[in-house]
């Protein structure tokens, strides 16, 4: 996996778009994102699955595991 949950950060749904608790982000990490504290918006889409930035399309092809982030 390409993500890591370090301290400092939270876990976001791929799947309804909101926040989870640490344990259910830990328990399903192909549908949720951890995001770290302060990282700022980029105006694009991550795969929960991978932990990277994917396209437009891709994002809208797979909706339940992408996170749109504003």
């Amino acid at each position: 996996m390409a993500k890591k949950s370090g301290s400092g950060g939270h876990y976001r749904s791929a799947i309804s778009g909101r926040y989870v608790t640490n344990a259910h982000g830990k328990r399903s990490p192909n549908t949720t994102v951890h995001e770290k504290t302060g990282g700022g918006s980029t105006g694009s889409a991550r795969s929960a699955k991978t932990g990277r930035f994917v396209t437009e399309n891709q994002a809208n092809r797979n909706p339940r595991t992408t996170v749109k982030e504003s």
